[in-house]
């Protein structure tokens, strides 16, 4: 005999409600499912966590979702390049300033130094014309003087760094000795810079004259760009010999390379090589403080640089 449809046990999932003792805890179908039966429906605070969901819980959620938004934004945004200082300098400083760059790279790492070689007299004209140089250093002081006067610094930006020397250089391979290398007949080439825009080419010049040789070799002249390039055509073989600064005949890749002879500094006017600040800013003026420090005046008189006030 079948028992009563309403004590029936229930036994499938599927048609049951699930009760407080269990899935299977009540035998009465209507009653574990709800079928046929009205109950309340319970009241929710929606201010209270749901049940079994400590506060502790939802805020280390939260605080989870803001630490991932964060990191988001953080690696979005857009990073701030490096700051750059730009400096034009004459061509006989292309052995010496290097050494100086890297300690003021070293003490200043977020600088990024770029640094143009090249004639006093072209990168004044540059200048003049707006070229966006931050620091300019020149071997002859009276071009930044000039560039003050015409107001494109002031003129407290201004300042003296080095004296320049003059030196005859002949390969090491050649048969001439640079103290007499400017008289031999055998010289048929004799390079400078140009005076046109290059302060030791017009050094170069009065020496000759000082000399008494202007006359005699001015037929025989090789005018380079600068005095890097002068140094050049002699070691190329495009010139017998050279006059040239004395800062790059004593350059290690250089000295190995070639013998010189000082041209006697009464020969010719006085080399006082001076900068200034064309853009004022603090890596601008590091850069100076580190050119005029004790350790930057070192390097100079390595390269055969007089320093001012010595």
């Amino acid at each position: 005999m079948n028992p009563p449809a309403a004590s029936r046990p229930c036994w499938r999932r599927g048609l049951c409600g699930r009760s407080g003792a269990g899935w299977f805890g009540s035998t009465n179908c209507n009653a574990a499912s709800g079928f046929g039966v009205q109950r309340p429906l319970p009241s929710v605070d929606p201010n209270q966590p749901a049940p079994g969901r400590s506060p502790a819980r939802y805020f280390n959620t939260a605080a989870f979702i803001w630490l991932v938004l964060a990191l988001f934004c953080a690696a979005c945004a857009p990073h701030p390049s490096p700051r750059k200082l730009t400096v034009a300098a004459a061509a006989d400083l292309n052995f010496a300033l290097p050494e100086i760059a890297r300690q003021f790279h070293a003490t200043a790492p977020a600088v990024e130094l770029q640094i143009a070689y090249g004639s006093s007299g072209n990168f004044f004209a540059q200048i003049g014309n707006g070229a966006p140089f931050d620091v300019f250093l020149s071997a002859d002081v009276a071009y930044p003087r000039k560039l003050a006067a015409a107001g494109v610094a002031p003129e407290s930006s201004v300042f003296t760094y080095a004296v320049g020397r003059l030196v005859v250089w002949v390969p090491a391979a050649s048969p001439l000795d640079p103290a007499t290398a400017l008289r031999q007949a055998s010289v048929h080439r004799v390079a400078i810079a140009n005076p046109q825009h290059a302060p030791y080419g017009r050094a170069a010049q009065a020496a000759l004259r000082s000399l008494g040789l202007e006359e005699t070799v001015r037929p025989k002249l090789v005018l380079g760009e600068n005095v890097a390039q002068t140094l050049q055509f002699v070691e190329s073989g495009a010139a017998d010999t050279g006059i040239v600064a004395l800062s790059l005949a004593l350059a290690p890749p250089v000295r190995a390379r070639g013998r010189y002879w000082e041209v006697p500094l009464d020969a010719y006017p006085r080399m006082d090589q001076g900068g200034m600040i064309l853009k004022d800013s603090p890596a601008a003026r590091d850069f100076r403080a580190l050119l005029l420090s004790a350790a930057g005046r070192r390097i100079l008189k390595q390269y055969g640089f007089f320093v001012p006030g010595e």
